[in-house]
């Protein structure tokens, strides 16, 4: 019998910048071993340009991403909800695990910020990869 991968779900204010950087780091590093999603209860219209740029600087297009609205199920399905900078906007479910990662915003940088947010997010995914797969 296959045990299923675990899901993680990435939340962040507007699914435009953090969120969606740390969703594409953990597929690049999980290779298909961990499932994940990322999402927000209030999606920007469009990716963060800066952001894009800085993950294309580490052969990672996410460019035609687009901000994902956070719905209630995506939530029940996660094993391990990483919040970032969202407060409590996330629904607790028993049983899950939570993890606020302290962030600055992307969209309150400049691309050197952005890349700095990106080597954060690597760091933490990398240990996340450590501890789940």
């Amino acid at each position: 019998m296959n045990a299923r991968a675990p899901e993680v779900l990435f939340v962040c204010v507007h699914n435009a910048g953090r969120s969606q950087m740390a969703a594409a780091l953990l597929e690049s590093k999980a290779r298909g071993r961990i499932e994940l999603r990322s999402a927000r209860s209030e999606p920007a219209d469009q990716l963060n340009p800066a952001v894009a740029e800085a993950m294309g600087e580490r052969d990672i297009d996410i460019a035609t991403e687009r901000p994902k609205k956070l719905e209630d199920d995506m939530v029940h399905e996660a094993d391990v909800v990483i919040t970032m900078g969202c407060g409590d906007a996330c629904p607790i479910y028993p049983g899950k695990r939570y993890e606020d990662w302290e962030l600055d915003d992307p969209a309150a940088t400049d691309l050197d910020g952005v890349r700095r947010i990106r080597d954060e997010i690597a760091a933490r995914v990398r240990r996340l990869v450590d501890e789940l797969a």
